[in-house]
Formats: structure tokens, C-alpha cells, sequence
């Protein structure tokens, strides 16, 4: 059996429309019960689980988004695999730091996700 050059990783992202953001962060603060771990302005991190659950504010979107993130140990193998399976990057998406070794892709039901370098 071939192995992944994939691992979860802890963050999921919730991109959340402007209108919506407060709802949001009160109904898994407030009604959940999930602990807030960080809170800047437009975006809350609460401990889901073994996870982070972000809340982030986007002022562009129409509707919410769930983001999720996968490690690898190679980021470029790991861009020549997705690339050998047809996944089609998302680059444009968000600009990354500099230095992060990561890149976006979407998944077929245009589910975004971050490939990052493991620690």
C-alpha cells in the first residue's frame, strides 16, 4: 500500500462574510461552549478537539468557506504529486509569508486547502 505524503494538520478555517462574523463567534463561544484560545479583530481561534477552529472575518465573501490545512515533509514532492493528480492551486487565493514553505489548492468540490511544510 502506497503511503500519503500527507498528515492532517491543526488548523481548519472558517471564512466568514462581515455580516455574519459576530453570530459566528458567539454561537460556538456562547452556545458550543468552545474555549477561545486567541481574538484579534476580524478573526477567534477556539481549542476544537485536537484542532484550532478559526473564525475569520472576509469581508469579500458571500457565503461561509471551511479551509482546511494538510502537512507534508516535502512541500515540492508534494506540489509535483497534486500536480501529477490533476489539483488544480490556488495561489491567488491568500498571500502567504514570504518565508512559509506553502502553497493553496482546492479540492474537486472546491474546498480550500493549505499544503504546508511540517514541523
Amino acid at each position: 500500500m502506497k503511503t500519503s505524503p500527507f498528515t492532517p494538520g491543526e488548523n481548519i478555517a472558517m471564512k466568514v462574510p462581515t455580516d455574519e462574523f459576530a453570530s459566528v463567534v458567539s454561537f460556538y463561544r456562547d452556545v458550543i461552549g468552545l474555549k477561545v484560545k486567541q481574538a484579534t479583530e476580524g478573526s477567534v481561534v477556539f481549542e476544537f478537539g485536537g484542532k484550532n477552529l478559526w473564525i475569520d472575518c472576509s469581508a469579500s465573501a458571500s457565503h461561509a468557506e471551511i479551509w482546511l490545512e494538510l502537512l507534508t515533509d516535502d512541500v515540492i514532492a508534494a506540489a509535483e504529486h497534486l500536480s501529477e493528480h490533476q489539483v488544480v492551486r490556488r495561489d491567488e487565493i491568500e498571500t502567504l509569508p514570504a518565508d512559509m514553505k506553502a502553497f493553496w489548492i482546492k479540492n474537486p468540490a472546491n474546498i480550500i486547502h493549505l499544503v504546508a511544510q511540517g514541523s
